[in-house]
């Protein structure tokens, strides 16, 4: 029997969930859920003066927002630092590490000859075959016995074989003195108690696979396969920063873009399968695989973000893009709608999500929903409304007392009711549209008169009619 897929996503809680990290936890995620596997989240927490709870909430506020749920509890990295110490305890034992008695300012006088000599200023300590009688009673950090020659392959799933000479890979700490471990030990232990199958990870990473391995290897531990993913640039081709917008997926949130889309960009992004820009989440988990993943930096680009996410919109079943709107609403700090709004907007749904690509889009559509009588209209609405408009809106609400209220009876009688007066529905539009959103650019006047239903229309066309005399 197959092994289970296990991935994880490992983010460090000092700021933010940025977008690189979102793409990272989503790569793991769709690899996971689309192999019937296992995605875990753990907090690499150990830097304790940078970590914070209200980065960690961040994170996973932003992984809800997403959709990336993770199976399990999260793991606190801090908080199995006993289990660290404990496997460098084990590797001291099985003569794969050593005590170094080695001051800082040894190691510094060290580091300066060899810059001196021109050797490698990877620091060699005399204390690696030491005999332990000959151990000083100091304090001293526990240092791993890497190989000196030869070299350790990555086989990496994205980038293909990384070779490494082991002359660059000095016998790197894994205690310091004080007891703690540090970050490569803690990360290797924990994927390997984690039993991660694939660390699915962005390249910045891929030098840290070597010294991984080495602690892998000396425990006896079967190695996890290594895919080390480009980075994201921004649209000039340089690293994603603050000068290309924003970084965190909740400034993402808070512009408006809807989950889905969000998920289906950052999926194309350094992903390919075929021509596909468009799918749903569960293609993605069938087509997702770490062949399709390029070799160069991805960029970001903002139009085909937007793009896609006005595809998911329009694709959007009607009542989960109402509540997905509640929650950009909230959010934003923008008032939640009213029962009566929340109703309506279900109904006029199919014109509103039409060529929408993000919620304040929607929005601003829907103001025929959101505003009430009587409507202020703006400037260039207002502009619609001059006296003889006025008075073909006096003539027309009459007529549409008795009108049948659906689009084919609507349509005929206002094409009937312009040609009488030897124009065009064209010429009717502007006011009405002024009349019903108070606004000259809305969704079709047919749409904005059904969704409000009859009485409402009447009584604001009755409005605009009497307005300004």
């Amino acid at each position: 029997m197959s092994q289970q897929v296990v991935t994880r996503f490992a983010p460090s809680p000092t700021g933010y969930l940025h977008i690189g990290g979102a793409r990272t936890a989503l790569f793991n995620w769709l690899y996971a859920r689309g192999r019937g596997g296992r995605f875990l989240l753990r907090i690499e927490d150990t830097d304790r003066a940078r970590s914070s709870p209200e980065a960690t909430q961040a994170i996973l506020d932003g992984m809800a927002w997403l959709g990336l749920d993770h199976d399990g509890a999260a793991v606190s990295q801090f908080e199995r630092a006993a289990r660290h110490a404990e496997v460098a305890q084990q590797m001291l034992e099985a003569g794969t590490a050593y005590k170094c008695f080695a001051t800082q300012d040894e190691i510094q006088a060290f580091r300066d000859a060899a810059k001196a000599e021109g050797r490698s200023t990877l620091y060699a300590s005399p204390w690696r075959d030491a005999a332990p009688e000959t151990h000083p009673d100091l304090p001293y950090v526990i240092r791993i016995k890497a190989p000196r020659d030869g070299a350790t392959v990555i086989q990496d799933a994205v980038q293909g074989d990384v070779t490494i000479r082991n002359d660059q890979l000095d016998d790197m700490v894994l205690l310091r003195s004080d007891g703690t471990p540090v970050y490569m030990l803690a990360v290797a232990v924990d994927d390997h108690d984690m039993c991660v199958t694939h660390v699915i990870r962005g390249d910045d990473h891929l030098n840290n696979a070597a010294r991984q391995m080495l602690i892998y290897r000396a425990m006896g531990w079967p190695l996890p396969i290594y895919a080390h993913i480009p980075l994201i640039h921004g649209p000039d081709g340089k690293k994603l920063s603050k000068r290309h917008g924003a970084l965190g997926t909740q400034e993402y949130r808070q512009m408006g873009y809807p989950a889905a889309g969000m998920r289906n960009y950052l999926a194309r992004l350094g992903w390919s399968h075929g021509d596909d820009e468009f799918f749903t989440d569960a293609q993605a988990q069938e087509w997702f695989d770490l062949g399709g993943i390029g070799k160069s930096a991805a960029r970001f680009d903002f139009k085909k973000l937007e793009n896609i996410c006005g595809q998911h919109m329009a694709a959007a079943d009607d009542a989960a893009l109402l509540h997905e709107l509640s929650d950009f609403l909230r959010v934003t700090g923008q008032p939640a709608l009213t029962p009566a709004q929340s109703e309506l907007m279900l109904e006029g749904m199919y014109c509103l999500k039409e060529r929408a690509r993000t919620f304040p889009e929607l929005l601003d559509k829907a103001q025929f929903i959101l505003t009430s009588r009587p409507i202020s209209p703006d400037e260039k609405a207002a502009a619609q409304l001059d006296t003889v408009s006025r008075g073909m809106l006096r003539e027309l609400t009459p007529q549409l007392q008795n009108a049948t209220w659906n689009r084919e009876s609507l349509e005929e009688l206002m094409t009937q009711f312009a040609d009488a007066r030897g124009t065009k529905f064209g010429k009717l539009a502007g006011p009405l549209r002024a009349a019903l959103a108070g606004r000259s650019a809305t969704p079709s006047v047919f749409d904005m008169m059904l969704v409000l239903g009859q009485a409402e229309t009447l009584g604001r066309l009755t409005d605009a009619g009497q307005g300004g005399d």
